[in-house]
Order: structure tokens, then sequence, then C-alpha cells
């Protein structure tokens, strides 16, 4: 029986260290970062370049809106409404040169890398190349424009009672006893 006991330990101690290497392995595998030209197969897929320069666009339409309601009931000579149609063009500008796709997308690539591991990706690319994920890569930019055109007709019904909150908490506060000394 002793004649079979180091033979034994030896074996035992082989699988063990095997399965100390392959759980190390797999360990290695997992927490491996996705490779970036995955990720750029997926940024493609997704048609994140064309989605940053529609933001553009879509940032231009919410200032040219907000300005005009900002602007309302207020008379403005020619001169200064010229001042306030130039600065959306300006700022539309200002995002296409500071957000241009070959500034951000290291960043983007970066940013998946530190979220997502490689089977992730994988499954991410598999969605977006199948003809559900492309519809959704199409149909989101109308999706998000009536989004926010929406979230800016809630925020004008919003804007009044949130105003009236805020000068009723102030009134109330006004009318609050001091702390006492």
């Amino acid at each position: 029986m002793s004649s079979h006991s180091p033979h034994r330990r030896e074996t035992a101690m082989k699988t063990w260290i095997v399965s100390l290497a392959l759980a190390c392995c797999a360990g290695i595998a997992q927490a491996a970062p996705p490779s970036s030209a995955s990720i750029e197969q997926l940024l493609a897929l997704t048609g994140a370049e064309r989605l940053l320069n529609d933001l553009g666009g879509i940032t231009d339409q919410v200032l040219r809106t907000s300005m005009q309601d900002a602007s309302q009931g207020q008379a403005l000579t020619a001169e200064q409404q010229a001042v306030m149609d130039r600065m959306p063009a300006k700022l539309a500008a200002l995002l296409r040169e500071e957000m241009a796709w070959d500034k951000v997308k290291p960043h983007y690539v970066r940013i998946y890398q530190e979220s997502f591991d490689q089977a992730e990706i994988d499954g991410l690319i598999a969605f977006y190349a199948s003809p559900a994920g492309q519809a959704m890569v199409q149909k989101m930019p109308t999706v998000m424009a009536k989004s926010m055109a929406f979230m800016q007709v809630q925020m004008r019904s919003i804007m009044p009672k949130l105003n009236a909150l805020v000068q009723d908490t102030l009134d109330e506060a006004r009318q609050a006893k001091p702390p006492a000394d």
C-alpha cells in the first residue's frame, strides 16, 4: 500500500499543478482586453463615426430652437439677430473640429477595451452584423432625434413648474426661523 502512496501523491500533485495552470490561463484569457481590430469592427458596424457626425447637426438644431425660445418676447435688432443666428454655426464648426473622428476614435477604443472583454465584443459584433442589429443602427438616429424633440417639449412644460418650485422653496426658506445661537 505504501508503494502506491508516492505514485498517488505524484499523480495528485501533477493533476493539481495542471489544474492550477489551466485556471490561471483561463483567468488570463478572460481578463485579456479585446483587440483594437475587433473594437474598430464593432464601431464600424454601429456607425459610430456617422453618429458622432450626426450629433453635430442635432446639436445645431437644438441650439437654434433653444436660442429662439430664450429670445422670444424680446425685441432684437437686425444686428443682434444676425449675431444670434451665427452662433449655432460657430458652435457646430467648433464641435466638428474638436470632436473629429480621428481625434476621438482612439479614446473610444480604449473605453471599449476597459469596459468589455473579447467575448462580449464578439457577441456585439454578431448582433450588429445581424439584420436586427443593422436595423437598430439605421433607425437609432431617428429614435434619438424624436426623443430629443420630445424632451424639449417636456422641458418647456416642466420649466414653469420647476421655477415655481424653486421660488416656493426660496420663499419658505426666507420665512423659516433663523438658527438659535
